[in-house]
């Protein structure tokens, strides 16, 4: 697609920016990926998320050294590595080593209590660094509704409670203050209801492409052009340029489902990607279409666009972010939050076969995964387990999953 060319051409002229910016001295933060990313943004801070941090490492096919470093230390073997491999970096010292020849040291550090480890994980680095840390709390809902996105839209206050929200609110106006300190400007709250808009306004577009693939005779593109096409934008989310890449995206759907273009012409199969990318092999996805006519039209990024986002502003636009990150990632990877939704987009997409990829000893992102699986099967979807890292690729074969997966799709 010549937009997925467009955004990767924009990001990498962005990453390069960012990287002169933080190489030359100026302050930056260091930020899990479900923390309110909004506020940096809005205040100009530049920002490194973690995860995207590991999947850059990952990529330059240096994570199976940091773990093995990681091992040799004593870490123990359950730590989550999509989440902590860019600390082992960081502790191992050699930036040489490090894509961008390392990191400074943050001027602020930003994590979720989101699992156990991230906390402690985001102290660790705290203590590497003398970076100050800000963690966001993720206090439980006592009584989740499993079809939360009927619901988190519009009701967002019902859905996760009053006290819940309140919290969540008072952190980040804390964060806000360490904001206002590095950027040497005040918060304009009425300018970020308006950028809180604008990004509602990019997430109805992507809705308008979801609806699109999942409707259309024969998936028009795989997740590999998808991800880019969604991914980048989402990065850059409420700017002009993010709003005006989802439109393009957009025409560009439709004008190949009207002239009947698809990514593979005997697609009979529809399969789902469930988890974070595999991002030391991409190429993954177009594996089946050859031998089964079996297609990836659906991963999570593009939908949870919409139902993950979109939160109505009503007078309080940190509010309305509070609502948007208390639940991201329980919604995304824990039942019931997940189960109900990941049934509902198979149905929505026309799934055959869910691919299910659990990282063993990452709470953040696995320990829900078996509860979705029972849910997928029970409405009829025939789901694969691939037990692999997102990151990590020393236990990764290629062809013994290959072989796992054909299986299961000649049984189709």
């Amino acid at each position: 697609m010549s937009c997925a060319k467009a955004a990767t051409a924009h990001q990498r002229d962005w990453l390069k920016g960012l990287r002169g910016r933080i190489t030359a001295g100026e302050p930056f933060a260091f930020v899990n990926a479900d923390t309110p990313h909004e506020l940096f943004h809005f205040m100009d801070v530049p920002m490194v998320t973690n995860q995207w941090w590991s999947a850059v490492i990952s990529a330059k096919q240096q994570a199976p050294y940091y773990f093995d470093f990681m091992e040799q230390e004593g870490f123990h073997a359950h730590l989550p590595k999509y989440s902590s491999l860019g600390l082992i970096a960081q502790i191992e010292g050699d930036a040489a080593r490090q894509p961008w020849g390392g990191l400074p040291a943050p001027a602020l550090l930003c994590a979720r209590a989101s699992s156990d480890e991230h906390p402690r994980i985001f102290q660790r680095w705290a203590e590497e660094t003398g970076a100050p840390l800000h963690v966001i709390s993720a206090p439980a809902v006592p009584d989740p509704a499993p079809e939360w996105w009927a619901h988190a839209r519009k009701d967002w206050e019902a859905l996760y409670g009053t006290a819940r929200l309140d919290l969540v609110v008072a952190e980040m106006r804390d964060l806000i203050t360490a904001l206002e300190a590095l950027a040497g400007r005040a918060f304009d709250e009425a300018a970020f209801a308006a950028y809180m808009a604008a990004i509602d306004r990019q997430e109805r577009i992507l809705e308008e492409v979801s609806g699109m693939i999942a409707a259309a005779p024969q998936v028009p593109m795989g997740i590999g052009e998808q991800m880019p096409n969604v991914m980048i934008p989402q990065w850059h989310r409420g700017s002009d340029w993010a709003i005006a890449h989802a439109e393009r995206f957009r025409d560009e759907v439709a004008d190949r489902i009207a002239s009947g273009e698809s990514v593979c012409e005997n697609e009979r199969i529809r399969m789902m990607w469930i988890g974070a990318g595999l991002w030391f092999d991409t190429d993954f996805y177009r594996a089946f279409e050859a031998s089964h006519g079996a297609v990836f039209a659906w991963s999570m990024y593009l939908p949870f666009a919409a139902d993950g986002y979109i939160r109505a502003c009503h007078g309080d636009p940190l509010r309305a972010l509070a609502a948007r990150v208390s639940a991201m990632n329980e919604q995304l990877h824990q039942p019931p939050w997940v189960n109900a939704w990941l049934v509902r987009e198979a149905r929505r997409a026309r799934i055959d076969v869910a691919l299910m990829l659990i990282p063993e000893h990452d709470r953040f992102s696995g320990y829900g995964s078996l509860f979705a699986k029972q849910a997928l099967e029970e409405a009829g979807v025939t789901v694969i387990e691939i037990w692999s890292d997102m990151v990590d690729p020393r236990a990764w074969d290629r062809a013994s999953v290959e072989a796992q997966v054909k299986k299961a799709l000649d049984e189709i």
